[in-house]
């Protein structure tokens, strides 16, 4: 079914509450509870490379900027 399709059904189903409903709860995108997908960086929303450790949930990159500011320190 194509975008186009979509909307006419849509534009059909106004006038019916019930079927509309029915319609958007059967054909809604599933939530996505596990896996790499629902796991993201608070600041920059990326979601490769994350760290949770500590409840950071900050990217690499993000935890690298950052880290001094948080309490962290680099040593050699």
């Amino acid at each position: 079914m194509t975008a186009k399709e979509y909307s006419k059904v849509f534009k059909q189903l106004q006038n019916k509450v019930a079927k509309l409903k029915k319609y958007i709860k059967h054909n809604a995108p599933k939530r996505v509870n596990f896996g790499m997908a629902p796991k993201q960086c608070k600041l920059c929303k990326r979601k490769g490379g994350h760290i949770r450790k500590y409840g950071l949930s900050l990217c690499r990159q993000c935890f690298r900027e950052n880290a001094q500011k948080i309490g962290f320190r680099k040593y050699n």
